[in-house]
């Protein structure tokens, strides 16, 4: 039962951040840019529908400590406890309103995120978290090459939620039909 509810949380993590900015993206009445827009615009407060973001960011955050703690051990489940907590502070700190918390929650989540998938030793997480770790060195030194530097913002946080949608339904299935033999 302890890895169903830790497969549920992640695959919903991923939905979540996922379905949850696609929402708040479509409230507001200038163009979202992908390529100028950061994430983190979503949840300024000056954005239309900023708490749902927010809210968004910090349920992302206890699924993912509750996936990390149940289906993962040693340093994954460290690194992705700290990816998590770096997704509340992302949520409690908007960026227009505490900007050194909310990129200190952001760090955690890009760096120690990555890392951790990384650290599963699982083909397609080592890929993700190398995909994200260079994406973000390129975010963070400002090359967006070619698509924009908030669009690297998204190669290199996307590949992290997209895995842990694959992660848990991945072992949602594993874990049902092992239950139902």
């Amino acid at each position: 039962m302890k890895r169903i509810l830790g497969a549920v949380a992640l695959a919903s993590a991923g939905t979540l951040f996922f379905v949850g900015q696609w929402v708040v993206q479509s409230a507001w009445t200038e163009p979202f840019s992908w390529a100028d827009n950061n994430i983190s615009d979503l949840g300024e407060v000056s954005a239309p529908w900023h708490r749902l973001m927010n809210t968004v960011f910090v349920l992302n955050g206890a699924l993912v400590a509750t996936g990390a703690v149940t289906l993962f051990r040693g340093a994954v489940r460290y690194l992705l406890l700290a990816a998590a907590v770096g997704c509340v502070l992302v949520g409690l700190a908007p960026a227009d309103v505490d900007e050194n918390t909310h990129v200190l929650g952001a760090a955690l989540v890009f760096v120690l995120g990555n890392l951790g998938l990384i650290a599963t030793r699982r083909r397609l997480g080592v890929v993700f978290g190398i995909v994200g770790l260079i994406a973000t060195g390129l975010h963070v030194t400002g090359h967006g090459l070619g698509i924009g530097v908030a669009g690297m913002e998204r190669v290199a946080v996307y590949p992290l939620f997209l895995w842990f949608l694959i992660e848990g339904v991945a072992r949602l299935r594993k874990n049902t039909v092992r239950e139902g033999s």
